[in-house]
C-alpha cells in the first residue's frame, strides 16, 4: 500500500477477507481496526512453533510501508508503546513477537528488510541473538525449527527468512554466524506459547 489510507480501506472491505487489530501510519497514528480478543485475518496460512492457526493466537499490526522504504521514527516509536502494552495485557513474552515472514516463509515477506527488528529487541519488545559458538552447519534445521520456524527441507529459503529478519544484509551460503545466532535463539527462546505479530 501506498498509504495508511489506502491500507485502512484494503483492510476495511468484507470484499478483501483481510483484516487487523491495528494499523500504524507512517506518522505514528495508530487505528485500532478490531478488538483485540477478536480474530483478525491478518497472516493467512503459517505457523510459529506448535500453533498452526496463528491468526487465532495472535494480535495483528499492519505498518504502513510499502516494503521498500524505511520506517519512519514516529511509526517505530508507536509500534514499541503498542507492543508494550500488548504484551503487558497478553502475558505474552519478547520471543514471541513475530513477523508475517517468519509465520510463512516464501508467501510472506513483511515486515522487510528495511525492518528494525534490532531496535525492537533493544527497546523490550523483540529479541536479538547474542553470538557465541554455533552448532555445526548440519544441524540448521534443526535448531531453525526449536525456535519457531516451520520445519522444511527446503534450507535456502529458511535461511532467507531467518537473513531478512536478523541478517539483512548478509549474501551466499550458510555460515558460521547465521549457526551462531540461530542456535543462540534456539537455545534460550525454545517455542512454546501465545504469538503476537508484527
Amino acid at each position: 500500500m501506498q498509504s495508511a489510507e489506502a491500507a485502512c480501506r484494503t483492510l476495511c472491505n468484507p470484499d478483501n477477507e483481510v483484516s487487523a487489530h491495528y494499523l500504524i501510519a507512517q506518522s505514528g497514528e495508530v487505528m485500532s481496526m478490531v478488538a483485540e480478543d477478536m480474530r483478525a485475518w491478518h497472516g493467512g496460512a503459517g505457523r510459529w512453533g506448535d500453533v498452526v492457526d496463528v491468526n487465532s493466537r495472535s494480535i495483528g499490526i499492519e505498518l504502513a510501508n510499502d516494503g521498500y522504504s524505511p520506517f519512519s521514527a514516529p511509526l517505530m516509536d508507536s509500534l514499541t508503546a503498542l507492543l508494550r502494552g500488548i504484551m503487558r495485557r497478553w502475558d505474552i513474552p519478547a520471543h514471541r513477537v513475530i513477523g508475517h515472514s517468519d509465520m510463512s516463509p516464501g508467501r510472506k515477506i513483511d515486515p522487510g528488510f528495511r525492518f528494525d527488528w534490532r531496535r525492537l529487541a533493544l527497546e523490550g519488545v523483540s529479541v536479538w541473538p547474542e553470538v557465541g559458538q554455533g552448532a555445526p552447519l548440519d544441524q540448521f534445521a534443526q535448531m531453525i525449527a526449536r525456535f519457531g520456524y516451520t520445519a522444511s527441507d527446503d534450507a535456502p529459503l529458511l535461511l532467507d527468512c531467518f537473513r531478512r529478519r536478523f541478517r539483512p544484509h548478509a549474501i551466499g551460503p550458510l555460515d558460521m554466524t547465521d549457526m551462531a545466532m540461530i542456535t543462540d535463539l534456539a537455545r534460550r527462546f525454545p517455542v512454546d506459547q501465545s504469538t503476537a505479530t508484527a
